[in-house]
């Protein structure tokens, strides 16, 4: 959980199964708190989450939370994630609000400040508290406002989604070393010529490749995954454009047509589970784990799931690359958010008890040892003792993040540019290539990328007529490496 929440689309698709639902303009969701009976005095602190896989690390800190401070009661509501912002919004609109939330995606987190939902956090986040986290962990834009924190950084960083591979149909398929061991794909053509042996061994009773898109989100991470070991920084472009331009590149730079070109390719010659459009993720994890399709793309929550049903059999990698070595990684800004105080809050100190334990050391080395991620605090990460491989693996995966840079810290008031959303955006361009509703890829892609940067130079435009000293600058980083880590200081652009 090491990225802010625009970067967190990756917990969408598995979540969103989940029985939550607003109905008839009113919020719905599974609420959950310890029992027994509470002391006289009694605070209760209303909590939002759209955890699922991570749900058993969650409830348990409530428990233990709750042993510490008997007279805090923590009442968990689980929100359905892929509605979740309309859900805050409404919330707040009504004011229904919780007391402590996840941060949503949208709108941006200095507007989420300035409508007044945040409450900040400076009268308990003293320096000593703030000591215990690394350098570099508050910054404007990020986790701050106008200087004030409103959040914290809460996960360490490592690749948010990798390659799976189910180990079981591999060796079926022959794909093994010399030694036996699983030949795990390191390439584009890697992932071919496996996705084609297995499909060809099974007898289309497996295949290579498969997901679940029911929710319109899974694709993407397989265009975020791909084309970034390519040598495409921005990914599937959520957390910004390609900053060493300043712009979003989907038409103009040739990695994206290819990796899309080579999916279809998969398709086509029906390497590709054949529901993949219709089915969600949370399904895809169960057909993976039964051995319907040998890989998939997902993250480490996927690991929980495979866990409690004693699944084993399956390897990691990340960065397919069209070549052995990746030319872009996996980024995170410095700091993070996830977790926040509702500013009209009626339980203020309590809220806060509850997320500084969320935000502790041991929460942190709890979360670890549940394989849910990695911690923001590297004790918590060397003290856990890790005894899966498997997540293991996934921990071995850090070195291919690495921290880049963020246009609000060399420029605070970028925080004041709102991007608007566009329509379509990659997600519906991306079905609709996939079904063949959407004929020509190029001009998909280009006509999405200027629907991109114009919405950016639009937002830059309405900021500056409203005080805002910024311009489309602030988002070219020139000096920037993608192979190297940025560090963000603040300035002029280069």
């Amino acid at each position: 959980m090491s990225r802010t929440l625009s970067r967190r689309g990756f917990l969408s698709a598995s979540a969103a199964a989940f029985g939550a639902a607003a109905v008839g303009g009113g919020l719905t969701a599974c609420s959950t708190s310890s029992g027994g009976d509470a002391p006289p005095g009694t605070r209760t602190v209303k909590h939002w989450d759209w955890y699922v896989s991570q749900e058993p690390w969650i409830k348990s800190e409530i428990e233990l939370f709750q042993k510490r401070h008997p007279k805090i009661r923590i009442d968990r509501s689980v929100q359905v994630s892929d509605k979740y912002p309309d859900l805050v919004n409404l919330a707040f609109r009504g004011g229904d609000t919780p007391d402590i939330l996840m941060v949503p995606a949208t709108p941006t987190f200095p507007d989420q400040v300035s409508k007044g939902w945040l409450h900040p956090l400076d009268q308990w986040a003293t320096d000593t508290w703030r000591s215990r986290f690394p350098a570099d962990s508050f910054f404007n834009g990020v986790d701050m406002a106008e200087d004030k924190i409103y959040s914290a950084p809460f996960g360490g960083n490592a690749p948010w989604v990798q390659l799976y591979i189910h180990n079981g149909l591999f060796k079926e398929a022959g794909l093994v070393n010399a030694d036996g061991s699983v030949a795990i794909p390191r390439t584009w053509d890697d992932v071919t010529r496996a996705a084609e042996a297995v499909t060809k061994k099974t007898g289309g009773k497996a295949y290579g490749l498969g997901f679940g898109n029911a929710q319109n989100a899974t694709l993407t991470w397989w265009i975020e995954l791909f084309v970034r070991g390519a040598g495409s920084p921005a990914g599937y472009g959520t957390d910004g454009p390609d900053y060493r331009v300043g712009k979003w590149t989907f038409g103009s730079d040739r990695n994206y047509a290819d990796f899309l070109s080579l999916l279809l390719e998969w398709k086509k010659k029906g390497y590709v589970y054949p529901s993949a459009m219709s089915v969600s993720d949370e399904q895809a994890r169960a057909f993976f784990e039964r051995g319907k399709f040998a890989m998939t793309v997902g993250g480490v929550w996927n690991q929980a799931t495979w866990t409690e049903h004693k699944f084993t059999d399956y390897s990691l990698t990340t960065l397919p690359s069209p070549t052995e070595k990746p030319k872009a990684f996996f980024y995170y800004p410095p700091g993070g958010r996830v977790w926040g105080i509702a500013k009209d809050t009626h339980e203020a100190d309590a809220s806060w008890e509850w997320f500084n334990w969320l935000h502790s050391p041991e929460a942190g080395q709890r979360w670890v040892e549940a394989g849910q991620g990695l911690s923001i605090f590297p004790e918590a990460n060397q003290k856990a003792k890790i005894k899966d491989e498997r997540f293991q693996a996934f921990v071995d995966t850090r070195k291919w993040a690495l921290p880049w840079p963020v246009p609000a810290i060399r420029n605070p008031d970028v925080s004041k540019v709102v991007l608007p959303a566009v329509k379509p955006d990659l997600p519906d361009v991306v079905a609709g290539l996939y079904t063949g509703q959407v004929g020509n890829m190029g001009d998909a892609l280009s006509a999405l990328e200027d629907r991109r940067n114009a919405a950016l130079a639009s937002a830059v435009k309405k900021a500056q007529a409203q005080g805002a000293k910024v311009s489309l600058s602030d988002w070219v980083f020139s000096d920037w490496d993608p192979t190297k880590p940025y560090r963000n200081k603040p300035g002029k652009p280069a």
